[in-house]
């Protein structure tokens, strides 16, 4: 495979958010290093994470200017030094936290890189090392959801809310989700008992509703700033978990005199790439739930829509603005 000295790529320039992303045509292609691959990127995920980055609130992320775009499928085109099993011309998907799938080649760590399912576009398996481990992670293993317990899932429109939303269902929960009002009927058609405004300000007053005045079992918390105060107070008492895996709307404080006195609850911090890190073995049996759910069929093809490259700047401005639906994608 013919490999060019460079291509174009999306580089932010600042860290003033996505209307800083320009399109670039000379960004040296990457070489993969010991233990990794380079990747000809036919899809990338778009995800909050890459928003986080440009406004520069994302812990440790990259300073400008970087390629941005953390999820990337594609095709191997060469592999680094000890390397085994993943030949060329193999499609993989991955994640490079540090940036540069928004390209037309991408460096990805060899372990980490994923089969795209037979059969699948590429672009079809986007979600599968990010959205989906990070909702299933939320539910099972850090949530602990059971049969018959209430789920109260935010941004259920996006990637991660609606596969949380198919995930709970099948797990037997009831799921009441948030979305705003333009996207109530997307959320419902994927199996949602309720659907609530995400920007009510009777938020909590709705859910505790909803459940008896008893409050949700669990909480996929990925909003933040004011939602988060929202979400502990439709919390049940005493044996509620919220996880919280976003800051999508801004950071929120929690004293221990509000665990004491106003919400006791369980409250737990969710970053994949984390868990990854730290808890390979809980990883590893999320990786292997969702093998099980994509053979049940809980799981399948992704739809993402799907916007050339050059229109990043505008996808990612949209997804900041939460005026988009389901999972995002850029071609190179």
């Amino acid at each position: 495979m013919s490999i060019p000295s460079t291509m174009r790529a999306l580089q932010q320039t600042s860290l003033n958010g996505p209307q800083d992303l320009r399109l670039i045509n000379d960004a040296p292609v990457p070489r993969p290093g010991p233990g990794e691959i380079l990747v000809r990127i036919t899809a990338a995920g778009v995800n909050f994470v890459d928003i986080s980055q440009a406004r520069g609130t994302f812990a440790g992320g990259p300073q400008p200017p970087y390629l941005a775009g953390i999820e990337g499928a594609g095709e191997v085109a060469a592999v680094g030094e000890g390397v085994t099993g993943l030949e060329l011309g193999a499609h993989v998907i991955g994640v490079g936290i540090t940036g540069g799938a928004f390209a037309e080649y991408m460096v990805l760590p060899a372990v980490g890189a994923v089969p795209v399912p037979a059969g699948w576009a590429d672009e079809q398996a986007l979600g599968l090392v990010v959205n989906w481990p990070t909702a299933l992670a939320a539910l099972k293993p850090l949530g602990g959801l059971t049969a018959g317990q209430t789920v109260l899932i935010h941004a259920a429109a996006g990637g991660t809310g609606q596969a949380a939303v198919k995930m709970a269902k099948h797990y037997g929960a009831t799921v009441i989700a948030t979305a705003s009002p333009g996207k109530h009927e997307v959320v419902r058609a994927l199996g949602a008992d309720h659907v609530v405004d995400s920007r009510a300000a009777d938020l909590a007053a709705e859910v505790l509703r909803l459940t008896g005045g008893t409050g949700a079992d669990l909480v996929l918390e990925s909003v933040g700033g004011a939602t988060l105060d929202a979400s502990l107070a439709a919390t049940k008492r005493v044996t509620g978990r919220v996880i919280v895996y976003g800051v999508v709307g801004g950071e929120a404080a929690i004293t221990n005199w509000d665990l004491v006195y106003r919400h006791q609850i369980h409250l737990i911090g969710l970053n994949i790439g984390i868990l990854i890190q730290a808890a390979p073995q809980i990883f590893g049996e999320v990786m292997g739930e969702m093998s099980g759910l994509l053979a049940a069929g809980v799981l399948g093809p992704g739809q993402p829509t799907t916007y050339e490259l050059a229109e990043g700047p505008k996808v990612l401005a949209e997804l900041e603005a939460r005026a988009t639906v389901g999972k995002l994608a850029l071609r190179p």
